[in-house]
């Protein structure tokens, strides 16, 4: 199972609750694309290519989920694949919503969120924080870009020793600290600390968000980030795998966003090569029965977040291009998935995810095409899986093997 993070294909039937009516990231970076508007010099040009993935039905489900033609290059010969697209019943656009369900759990409470004023985060939150974590005070304390506030108040930070608090339209905590003037392990330790104080405000995550550099040479966030999540509600894919005692691995950032709870052997890389890298290793030696969830983050940290286009083309692009090799590595009865968690269209007004359908791919030895349709819950893909590996039914997802 593969999130692609961020990579929506529009359509989502209660976008305007969310201000998101229209959007839709990988219909408009189509379009950008043809368009030229996704080219840039010694990295990409032309109109998008995703030649495995639109084999394996990509245009079908961007078509059949906002009704618009598929404004990428066609792939050449029959679909391959089984495709359909997903609808998300969870609330939020975040990215625990958006796994969670993927894993079978949807959301069906309300997360909280700090206000776009400033200051953003209640005095009470504040105090508790400078006075647990011993700081001289926090800076920040209201929404912004992650990479912006760095350029903004990196310097301040490193001259004062206050760290860098801030908030997006997602239910999140976002702690940002310089790993040698702070400290990498007291950057974690206050992380932690801001995860219990939020825990009553259902604030979804606290992720901590080293960086490094300085005024002159500029701030560079580092890989070393990490998430402090609500553990997820009971009875996930990863959960159920891991009460029948299946090998589970997960890859990437799903150790996080689960809260490390049935996430098994947790493997960590840097950028979306080095996460397939690590990909291609684990399935090679991944048992029989056993199950691989993976993440690739910079789809959506790197380039959604950055309204990024032609780094988004290029991203998808290349992940395309190894497809193959991973299904060389496929066997029998081994089926993989494709989806995501939500959008973050690069086109989009700010800098946020967006409200969207999420594409659904799958294939594998013995994967007979077709369409799968739409499906009402990303939770289908979790039972879906659940189906695959002999696990126990846990509603509301439909499988649809």
């Amino acid at each position: 199972m593969i999130v692609l993070d961020s990579v929506g294909c529009g359509g989502a039937e209660d976008a305007a609750a969310y201000g998101d009516v229209g959007a839709d990231t990988l219909g408009h970076i189509a379009e950008a694309c043809a368009a030229g508007a996704g080219d840039r010099a010694g990295l990409r040009a032309g109109p998008l290519r995703l030649p495995f993935m639109t084999r394996l039905g990509l245009g079908l489900a961007a078509q059949a989920s906002t009704g618009r033609r598929w404004a990428a290059d066609p792939a050449e010969g029959p679909v391959r694949g089984q495709w359909g697209y997903g609808v998300e019943t969870s609330r939020g656009k975040d990215t625990p919503s958006g796994h969670w369900e993927i894993a079978g759990t949807p959301v069906d409470f309300a997360w909280g969120y700090f206000p776009d004023t400033q200051p953003s985060f209640p005095p009470d939150l504040t105090a508790a924080l400078i006075r647990e974590g011993a700081l001289p005070g926090i800076l920040g304390d209201k929404h912004a870009s992650g990479t912006e506030i760095l350029d903004e108040l990196g310097a301040e930070h490193m001259r004062t020793g206050k760290p860098i608090c801030y908030t997006s339209v997602d239910s999140v905590l976002q702690i940002a600290a310089h790993e040698q003037v702070f400290g990498l392990e007291r950057l974690y330790e206050l992380c932690r600390i801001g995860r219990r104080l939020c825990d009553p405000l259902r604030i979804g995550r606290v992720i901590a968000r080293p960086f490094t550099g300085d005024a002159n040479t500029g701030f560079v966030r580092t890989p070393r980030r990490k998430d402090f999540a609500i553990p997820p509600p009971a009875g996930t894919i990863l959960d159920r795998a891991a009460k029948a005692g299946r090998a589970v691995v997960t890859v990437g950032k799903i150790g996080d966003i689960f809260a490390h709870r049935g996430t098994g052997r947790e493997v960590k890389a840097a950028g979306n090569m080095a996460l397939f890298d690590a990909l291609l290793g684990e399935v090679d030696t991944l048992a029989n029965g056993g199950f691989l969830f993976a993440n690739f983050v910079d789809f959506d940290s790197e380039f959604g977040h950055r309204r990024d286009v032609p780094g988004y083309a290029a991203a998808l692009e290349a992940f395309d291009a190894r497809l193959p090799e991973l299904e060389a590595r496929l066997r029998p009865g081994d089926l993989v998935v494709l989806t995501a968690d939500h959008g973050n269209d690069p086109t989009w007004r700010g800098t946020d995810h967006t409200r969207e359908h999420t594409p659904i791919l799958c294939f594998g030895p013995g994967v007979a095409p077709g369409s799968i349709g739409r499906r009402e819950t990303f939770a289908d893909i979790g039972e879906t899986a659940a189906a695959l590996l002999g696990l126990p039914v846990h509603g509301p997802g439909r499988s649809w093997l």
